[in-house]
């Protein structure tokens, strides 16, 4: 169920973006849900009796979890949403999966990788170059969609990192996506001279899309995926990018009458077969840590899977 309010949530971003940008620079949307993002999880942190993370060691990471998965890729998205519609948004960021195999590849962690999971890994990448066709010399396709890829490789980095050195170390996952998202603002807003300081259009639209970008499509979605992280491991957040492309699609179509050709849309189904390969006979992730006696809060600030309390 958490999966699919997670694609549901995360395939919608594509559209307030362009909504946000219609009256913001992209430096500035960035920075929004940012901070707007933090606000709403730091409140929900200290309203269940948590409290933000301690210790230089863990600040570190989260600093570092913050640049790949937050600043870096929201920028990259609002930067590529000027010249890329958010349905082809949505389907080039569900090439994560893809960039979590081959991240998997280099850093040696993904061994013995079996046909059906190589074959899906090159089908993901030849989808991904039909998208582009390099061959035209027209179209929208350039610079954004690589910004767009650029986000989608870096949150695969964020999501191996985040699952390292982050999550099942006895740090509540509501006080990790609070401090993570308080370390994207400030990564943020140290950029914030460059291109973010231009005259807003605060229109009801752009406020709008702003706000229910911030609060729907940055916090809960940050913390159901770290949810999924800390219960299921950073491939299975990363699979979630199956369903993005049918919910940004959809919505993009429907509510921005964007317009799709065939040879994305046969890319879009290369992409999404690719991904679907990289995922068969894939090695089950560790399981989650042994449960909390009944009636005691587990590391997600919630009560444990043994309390009566579901």
């Amino acid at each position: 169920m958490r999966v699919a309010v997670l694609a549901l949530l995360w395939g919608s971003t594509f559209l307030w973006i362009e909504l946000a940008l219609r009256g913001l620079s992209p430096l500035q949307v960035t920075f929004i849900r940012c901070v707007l993002g933090a606000l709403v999880l730091t409140v929900a942190c200290y309203a269940t009796g948590r409290s933000m993370p301690r210790g230089v060691t863990v600040w570190r990471h989260i600093v570092v979890a913050a640049f790949f998965c937050n600043a870096l890729p929201f920028a990259l998205f609002s930067l590529g949403q000027q010249t890329v519609d958010s349905g082809l948004a949505g389907v080039l960021n569900s090439t994560t999966p893809i960039w979590s195999i081959a991240l998997g590849l280099a850093l040696g962690s993904e061994r013995g990788l079996r046909p059906v999971r190589l074959t899906g890994l090159l089908l993901g990448f030849a989808g991904t170059i039909v998208i582009f066709a390099p061959w035209q010399t027209t179209g929208a396709i350039g610079w954004g969609a690589l910004a767009i890829l650029g986000a989608a490789a870096s949150y695969a980095v964020a999501f191996t990192y985040m699952g390292r050195t982050l999550v099942r170390k006895g740090t509540p996952t509501i006080s990790l996506s609070a401090a993570q998202l308080v370390a994207a603002s400030g990564l943020t807003a140290v950029t914030m001279p460059v291109g973010g300081l231009r005259s807003v259009d605060p229109s009801a639209t752009v406020v709008v899309a702003a706000v229910v970008l911030s609060v729907f499509c940055t916090a809960i979605t940050f913390h159901l995926t770290y949810r999924i992280i800390n219960d299921e491991g950073a491939t299975s957040a990363a699979v979630v990018g199956y369903l993005l492309p049918v919910v940004s699609v959809l919505l993009g179509v429907v509510v921005l009458g964007e317009h799709l050709s065939v040879r994305v849309v046969l890319g879009m189904a290369v992409v999404l077969v690719g991904v679907a390969m990289t995922r068969r006979n894939a090695a089950p992730t560790a399981p989650a840590a042994p449960a909390a006696p009944a009636g005691a809060k587990s590391a997600t600030g919630l009560p444990s899977p043994a309390s009566p309390r579901r």
